[in-house]
């Protein structure tokens, strides 16, 4: 039984002292919010285990509606808590019972009833909990915070990201992949400008040989740090069947939410990447489209490729880095191309260290014009 799981309802909220900042490819940023799944994929009474940052965490949905999240550990014989069922009892309310024993958990993780005792027994089920994630249901999105201090019961500081452009109803095109690597890798590979024309050589977007020097005004922003809006590129050939006259927007915040908003007139398109540890060596990789632009209807089994094309070209890219990685090499980042890598690790320090000082989050990003070739 951890202690986490044993602890009882009462336990002091106190926080436990801070590490220091994990080196890049180790540890994860605490004390924030992940995304978890789809509002549409958490169905009503649904019991489904996740991997969050290396723990295993139940998230389900009460028949009222109601999202939640606790560890999928029953702190009795340790069976998963999702392998049971949702259930109702007179004075409960909607519990989950373990398949084990019968053992009963409210939503917030405090034990509500043991079966096998007996009315003699002078036992308090409520003394027991099993740890509990504040949970956000947001644009159509669920997102688990993962707290540094796994028995404290403060709520979260801050509120999951809001995004740009969610229009239109339901995402019009979700796909996503799980990749053999850290986190701190998959987050660089995701903004580094300069792979594209070797990794993603499709004919409808760019390759070597179309290649020319960009310049991009950048700024800090919430937790992260946006590409100002601007034209995309004249080499980048998707954005042409938008028409009009495009602008894009791109913007990275912490723990690792990167998106593009282009707008093109009224018309709107939100591409929307979220990057969730699941342990310290695989990430998965979810990417969300939301848009009112007629074309999406006519381009989304095109798109639809193209996305899937791209995350099994960098899951590759990914499988052949490892080999390398697996001799711990010393890393070189340069300016400008691996700029935005250095921002990121330089937020990932600040944020943690900011945390263990109990004070306000300084984002290092300081406004710049990054130039590179792709």
């Amino acid at each position: 039984m951890s202690p986490a799981d044993s602890a009882p309802a009462t336990s002091s909220t106190a926080p436990e002292a801070k590490a220091p900042p994990a080196a890049f490819g180790k540890g994860f940023v605490m004390d924030a919010w992940y995304f978890a799944a789809l509002s549409r994929d958490v169905a009503p009474a649904s019991l489904k285990r996740h991997e969050l940052l290396g723990e295993p965490v139940l998230i389900g949905r009460t028949r009222a509606g109601q999202v939640y999240a606790m560890r999928d550990i029953c702190p009795h014989r340790a069976a998963p808590l999702s392998a049971g069922r949702l259930v109702e009892k007179p004075g409960e309310g909607e519990t989950v019972e373990c398949c084990y024993h019968g053992w009963r958990f409210r939503p917030d993780g405090v034990c509500a009833a043991i079966p096998s005792l007996v009315e003699d027994q002078a036992y308090e089920p409520e003394r027991i909990r099993v740890r509990s994630y504040p949970v956000r249901e947001s644009q159509g999105m669920v997102f688990v915070w993962m707290a540094s201090d796994p028995r404290g019961q403060a709520e979260p500081d801050h509120e999951p990201p809001v995004f740009p452009g969610v229009v239109g109803g339901e995402a019009k095109l979700v796909e996503g992949m799980d990749f053999d690597a850290h986190v701190d890798h998959a987050v660089v590979g995701l903004m580094d400008p300069a792979h594209g024309p070797y990794v993603h050589q499709q004919w409808w977007w760019r390759s070597e040989h179309s290649m020319h020097e960009k310049a991009k005004a950048f700024e800090p922003t919430e937790h992260g740090f946006a590409m100002i809006r601007h034209a995309p590129s004249s080499n980048s050939r998707a954005y042409k069947i938008l028409g009009g006259a495009p602008a894009t927007e791109i913007t990275f915040r912490l723990p690792g939410y990167r998106w593009e908003h282009i707008q093109v007139g009224e018309k709107q398109v939100l591409a929307l990447t979220c990057l969730t540890p699941v342990t310290e060596m695989k990430t998965r990789i979810t990417q969300i489209f939301w848009s009112d632009h007629w074309i999406f209807g006519l381009a989304k089994p095109f798109l639809r490729m193209g996305v899937v094309a791209f995350l099994k070209q960098d899951g590759g890219m990914v499988n052949l880095q490892n080999e390398g990685l697996r001799y711990d090499p010393a890393l070189i980042w340069i300016d400008d191309a691996d700029r935005q890598a250095k921002w990121y690790q330089q937020l990932k320090r600040e944020w943690t260290k900011s945390r263990a000082e109990g004070r306000d989050f300084s984002n290092p990003v300081k406004p710049a014009v990054l130039r590179w070739k792709s």
